[in-house]
């Protein structure tokens, strides 16, 4: 590998290492919030899930939905609890409770350190819903809705500035599914409505739910054709899986990442292009993770409980290095990537988990995801690699390295990212980075564990980072011995 100060990709924004929280099974309730709880505060958040999450230091989490937000009626959320309706939450077929609603969860945002990334719904509301919660969340005061913020004791205006136009609005599961000419119009309508309530805000509009949905990439050209010069970002979603237990081939599909995002950068430069336009259109890779574990256990849930345990994969280790390959897949692609957001942050499809009444404690992907959003905030390099490659079920060339560096100018940092996919043999790792005078190593970071199907409990944690000293630092050349499958962070730091 070479790397070079002068290669340099693009600024990583720090939104990139973003999360969510959706109204589904615990994700909320019992999740983030639990009054009740040994370490719950006034407000009923549990503290212990607020510090985790303050550790992995969060900016950005995307809120309400998710497939929820297409059925919600945002003020159902506001005001006292206690006149608050229940609600039957048709996409997850659950009953909404509405003790946590926008107020609440940015109150409890600002206190993790993070901004709220807002979505409206687009699916049984529209236009007139879409400006109302706008004007509700950020205009200062003066009006019906702004004053109706006040009264619910919130003087000062939220001042979200990054909103969603609508949830997957291009899935036959999404409530108010539309055509892409269709969402195209609404999408655009709203967006003018809602800029003129607040000019300062940022929209995404809905691209498509995977890669492998039978209208992609035709949604994201017929939708961009109409939303173009009216948003700011257009999303992209994917989740994995490894349901034939084949691990070469699981590690190898952060290739088809890599390709789904390449296609949507390709279909927003063919419209930028017709349409003559200056503007370049980035990506909000809002929806992203793995996905698979659960699925069985999710078709017996009975419907119409309360906060059921939905969606509550538990990971294990190679599920860690899949994940670390997805956060060095955005960090290649930090110059139009600026939003991702892993799905979700608490109990469902997440890097955290509690116990109701119990504990709260790290899956194996927290810690990649803690890695890269500590060590992976700075300037995205372009490394210059030699790797040897495999051939799997699906793909051809696969690299066995597969590796990010990030230059942090401000506290004169580099790290290098690197996953090894071989899964019987280590790799002697060879870099040079006399571009960089002065640098010295400062730790070797490694995730490993000779069971791939290693899981942490609350009891247990199996799979948790080690530091190594199977790495030097000689006149600019960084050598480490990589181990088998597994994720590394080498970190370098000027004198």
């Amino acid at each position: 590998m070479i790397v070079d100060r002068s290669f340099r990709i693009g600024e990583v924004d720090k939104r990139m290492y973003g999360s969510f929280i959706e109204h589904l099974g615990r994700a909320v309730y019992g999740g983030i919030y639990e009054p009740g709880h040994d370490t719950a505060d006034a407000a009923g958040f549990r503290n212990d899930v607020k510090a985790l999450i303050q550790e992995l230091n969060v900016p950005i989490i995307r809120y309400p939905g998710g497939n929820f937000v297409s059925g919600y009626n945002w003020e159902d959320g506001v005001g006292p609890v206690a006149e608050r309706p229940r609600r039957l939450e048709l996409a997850w077929r659950t009953l909404e409770l509405n003790e946590v609603g926008t107020n609440e969860f940015f109150s409890w945002a600002k206190e993790v350190g993070s901004e709220v990334m807002m979505a409206v719904n687009l699916g049984t509301r529209g236009i007139d819903a879409a400006r109302n919660l706008l004007e509700y969340t950020n205009h200062p005061g003066g009006t019906y809705w702004s004053d109706l913020r006040r009264s619910h004791g919130h003087e000062q205006p939220h001042a979200i500035k990054t909103w969603c136009l609508g949830n997957e609005m291009d899935g036959p599961w999404q409530i108010g599914h539309k055509t892409s000419e269709e969402y195209g119009r609404l999408a655009l309508e709203t967006a003018r409505a809602m800029r003129l309530v607040d000019p300062t805000i940022e929209l995404v509009a809905c691209g498509s739910s995977s890669s492998s949905m039978a209208t992609f990439p035709e949604w994201e050209a017929v939708t961009l054709e109409h939303t173009y010069e009216a948003v700011d970002y257009i999303s992209l979603h994917q989740y994995y899986g490894n349901r034939n237990h084949d691990t070469a081939n699981y590690l190898a599909l952060t290739l088809d990442m890599d390709h789904f995002i390449h296609t949507v950068k390709s279909t927003c430069d063919y419209i930028k292009a017709k349409k003559r336009s200056k503007k370049t259109m980035h990506l909000s890779f809002d929806e992203w993770n793995v996905w698979y574990h659960s699925n069985d256990a999710d078709r017996i849930i009975e419907p119409w409980s309360v906060a059921p345990p939905q969606l509550e994969d538990i990971y294990n280790f190679e599920d860690a290095l899949l994940v670390g390959s997805m956060l060095i897949t955005f960090l290649r692609h930090a110059d139009r990537v600026k939003i991702a957001c892993m799905a979700q942050l608490v109990n469902v499809i997440a890097p955290i988990m509690t116990e109701n009444g119990g504990h709260a404690w790290k899956q194996t992907i927290f810690y990649p995801y803690l890695h890269a959003s500590q060590y992976g905030r700075g300037v995205s390099l372009l490394p210059i690699v030699e790797s040897p490659k495999y051939d799997s079920k699906d793909f051809t060339d696969v690299p066995y390295l597969d590796s990010a560096v990030v230059h942090n100018e401000e506290v004169e940092e580099i790290t290098i990212f690197a996953v090894n996919r071989h899964l019987e043999e280590a790799l002697d790792l060879v870099c040079d980075v006399r571009s960089f005078e002065g640098y010295r190593l400062l730790e070797f970071i490694v995730l490993e564990n000779e069971d791939l199907k290693a899981v942490n409990t609350a009891e247990v944690e199996r799979v948790k980072p080690q530091y190594s000293n199977r790495a030097k630092l000689d006149d600019g050349i960084v050598t480490a011995r990589i181990s088998k499958a597994s994720w590394n962070v080498i970190r370098l730091k000027k004198q």
